[in-house]
């Protein structure tokens, strides 16, 4: 691995997010990861250090923090909205005008709405792993009932990692 990306803040509202930048491609992209990440501790990671580098090859490679998570500040429960323009925060920070956005399991929705909401700012969208909505209703009806949510979050943090996680 080469050497490590600087960790920066962006301000977001009060909220500050860590964010490092790295590679040096033709193209800016942003990863927004899933639920839990740490920009400095993934370099730690081979897999995700070999990922991070690949991606760097072919993209200016802009990570973050989500709000609550890693370096970043420590705050309630946000809205999709509120974390969607932590994206925006970000990009401005790093002059990013147009980017690609990577929405990987939970950063999928956040990259969906920024899509939506800046089209200008998103040149393409790349879901990996990702969801429309995880909980059921009749307009979705292969979510998770309300009835079983804790219950199938509970299950999939308790258990081992032997390859996938298992939701039962």
């Amino acid at each position: 691995m080469g050497l490590r990306p600087e960790t920066r803040y962006a301000k977001s509202g009060d909220v500050h997010i860590a964010y490092q930048v790295s590679g040096a491609g033709p193209r800016d992209l942003v990863f927004v990861s899933g639920f839990v990440r740490h920009l400095e501790l993934d370099w730690d990671i081979p897999a995700m250090a070999h990922f991070f580098e690949r991606l760097g090859k072919f993209a200016r490679l802009i990570r973050f923090d989500k709000r609550g998570t890693g370096m970043s500040d420590r705050v309630q429960v946000a809205t999709l909205e509120e974390r969607m323009d932590d994206v925006r925060a970000v990009m401005d920070a790093t002059k990013s005008e147009r980017a690609v956005l990577f929405g990987a399991s939970e950063g999928g929705p956040m990259s969906l709405l920024f899509a939506a909401t800046y089209p200008a700012r998103t040149s393409a969208l790349v879901l990996y792993g990702s969801f429309a909505k995880r909980v059921w209703s009749p307009d979705y009806p292969i979510g998770v009932p309300q009835s079983r949510r804790s219950s199938v979050r509970l299950t999939s943090i308790s258990s081992p990692r032997s390859g996938a996680t298992k939701l039962t």
